[in-house]
């Protein structure tokens, strides 16, 4: 089954120095049949004004992953970490049992947008973490590239504790990807620019959104190309 999420049903707020759009409850926003997706429990898409952003806030056992899609943006946390990230870049922090952190655009001229998510840890009272990674931008061409997972394979992939695995692709035009996994799971696709097309019959535009359940293989296609994330993930949070 292939739920479609328009770009346009997301919740949208603009508070000048931030320009945000909900695709799960959050902040001021509720919706009791839209509070997440197995354990995915916030996809944010952030457009931060220069030398704005959120300043020093607490969380806890929560697992959250900051994409970079344009601009930088600069993370400071209670566990003394301190880094700058753009695209190619990943920031994984595990809130376990407490931490404090900020995440504000350092830059005097150019504005940030970022992808934000949280997710529900598959263990509670782990210690805080943070982790920035790197991943090799040439390798999402017509490829899945695996950027976060619970198991990584390689130093270019962020670490997160839940049995999950976040995909950016960059697929073009008459290429397809076909991603498959046990039944029992689900799977997200976010489209980041561009269009995509799922088991031939769903199609999506720039900021659309996919809920995939019962499909354990997954064609992707496109007419004019794609940057794509796409989330295998367990069904319960």
């Amino acid at each position: 089954m292939i739920r479609i999420d328009r770009a346009s049903s997301r919740y949208h707020a603009d508070y000048g120095w931030l320009k945000t759009y909900h695709s799960f409850s959050f902040g001021e926003y509720y919706d009791p049949n839209n509070i997440q997706f197995g354990p995915l429990r916030v996809l944010n898409d952030d457009f931060v004004a220069p030398l704005a952003g959120f300043g020093a806030h607490p969380h806890r056992e929560m697992e959250i992953v900051s994409i970079v899609l344009k601009g930088y943006l600069q993370h400071e946390d209670s566990t003394g970490h301190k880094a700058v990230t753009t695209f190619g870049g990943v920031q994984r922090m595990s809130a376990g049992t407490g931490i404090v952190h900020s995440e504000v655009n350092p830059s005097a001229t150019e504005e940030v947008n970022f992808l934000q998510l949280w997710f529900l840890p598959e263990q509670y009272g782990l210690p805080p973490s943070y982790e920035r990674t790197e991943f090799p931008v040439d390798k999402m061409k017509n490829a899945l590239l695996p950027i976060v997972t619970k198991h990584p394979s390689s130093p270019g992939i962020a670490h997160i504790h839940q049995d999950l695995t976040i995909y950016l692709s960059d697929l073009e035009a008459g290429h397809e990807l076909t991603f498959t996994q046990p039944e029992g799971r689900n799977i997200f696709v976010f489209v980041i620019e561009g269009d995509l097309t799922l088991n031939g019959e769903a199609h999506l535009e720039r900021r659309d959104a996919a809920r995939i359940t019962d499909t354990p293989a997954l064609r992707l296609a496109t007419n004019e190309g794609s940057r794509l994330m796409l989330i295998d993930l367990p069904k319960e949070g």
